[in-house]
């Protein structure tokens, strides 16, 4: 296998999280001078970029075999944060859901690292475990799913229980098959049109989503103040820093909406760059789980999978949401959006990733999957 560009795997995040950082200045250098300190958000975006770097760094060297060994403490720990998340008078309320914690004036979501660890947990159980058919289905998937969601739902997190979901059932899928996780996928669909129609906000919110000039100034007012911002931007854009979108007129311009911001600023051509470079780091990871199955990695190629699922599938439900093709759903852009512990989680993600790499193309694996062929037909021939 042709060796691939060994810095993508790290530069294009890293490209990633300089638009991200562009960007917010752009949005919050207006609003920021009335406070006496216009590159504050920026600035601490980038703080929080450069302890992601650091992290990343150390688990690029730390062995993939440790984050194994630890998996299952690390998601149950996890379950215990975003449970606490939920609690009234420990978890912090934003706009009506308790998603947050907070410590020494700092706020962290806890899905952020629930998003590692169901990768890390997933991964192990689905290679070591020798169940079939749905008894597999049953324990780890189900299992690690429904532990997972529950207490999402409890604060309430529909976007963050859609994303547990769809990795546990992609990972599934490419372990052990798709016959199970569309039964499961089609059953859970069904619930969550139930949870829509049963849950009055849910309700309030599929309708802005179908018709948002019904409720223009209320429930669908974020949705076309972003619809406006991408027709304002056309094609190129109307330059940077200079969008109307700004000055709190898009609600969460530099969160959950900067894609919209973005499209404003730097039109179709700079949206699409975006799309293209997450495209091309989805291809890089490919690579690397292709070279690990050749390699009979399995554990290293599922992980791989699922750790680039939790960064790829929050960024196609953030598109989908802002371009009115899905229910809004609160997941921020990977790398791009402002906030700590996205960054520092996606961060953490690519480090773990790098080192697996690390391994995969490591020169002592260079005539590895030559050496497995010769092996496996040794070990079949004396199994005749």
């Amino acid at each position: 296998m042709k060796r691939p560009v060994q810095w993508s795997l790290w530069i294009i995040p890293l490209v990633l999280s300089a638009c991200g950082l562009i960007m917010i200045s752009s949005l919050s250098l207006r609003n920021s001078i009335a406070i006496g300190s216009p590159y504050g958000p920026p600035f601490k975006q980038l703080q929080f970029l450069i302890v992601g770097l650091i992290c990343a760094f150390c688990c690029a060297i730390t062995p993939p075999e440790f984050f194994r060994k630890r998996g299952g403490i690390f998601w149950c720990i996890s379950l215990i944060l975003v449970t606490l998340a939920a609690v009234p008078g420990i978890g912090i309320k934003v706009g009506g859901a308790r998603r947050w914690l907070g410590f020494a004036g700092l706020r962290f979501q806890p899905l952020e690292l629930l998003l590692i660890a169901v990768p890390l947990v997933m991964a192990n159980r689905l290679i070591k475990s020798q169940r079939q058919g749905f008894g597999i289905f049953a324990n780890p998937t189900l299992f690690v799913m429904i532990c997972s969601v529950v207490p999402l739902m409890a604060q309430p997190n529909f976007g963050g229980s859609i994303l547990v979901i769809a990795i546990c059932l992609f990972m599934h899928t490419e372990a052990k098959g798709w016959r199970w996780p569309l039964i499961g996928g089609a059953i859970l669909v069904m619930l969550g049109i139930l949870a829509i129609l049963v849950t009055p906000y849910r309700m309030k919110r599929f309708l802005a989503f179908r018709d948002p000039w019904e409720d223009a100034q209320g429930k669908g007012y974020q949705i076309i103040q972003g619809l406006v911002a991408f027709s304002n931007g056309g094609v190129t854009g109307v330059g940077i820093g200079k969008g109307l979108q700004k000055d709190n007129i898009m609600p969460e311009a530099d969160t959950d909406y900067i894609f919209p911001a973005i499209g404003e600023e730097f039109g179709l051509i700079g949206t699409m760059t975006l799309i293209l470079l997450y495209a091309l780091w989805t291809r890089r990871v490919y690579i690397l789980y292709k070279r690990l199955k050749l390699l009979n990695y399995n554990y290293l190629a599922l992980l791989s999978l699922g750790l680039a699922a939790s960064v790829v599938f929050p960024m196609f439900v953030n598109v989908a949401g802002v371009t009115k093709l899905m229910p809004l759903s609160g997941i921020p852009m990977p790398f791009i959006s402002a906030g700590g512990s996205s960054m520092l989680c996606m961060w953490l993600k690519i480090g773990m990733l790098m080192g697996i790499n690390t391994i995969a193309f490591s020169e002592d694996n260079e005539d590895e999957p030559e050496q497995a062929n010769i092996k496996n037909k040794i070990l079949n021939k004396n199994a005749e």
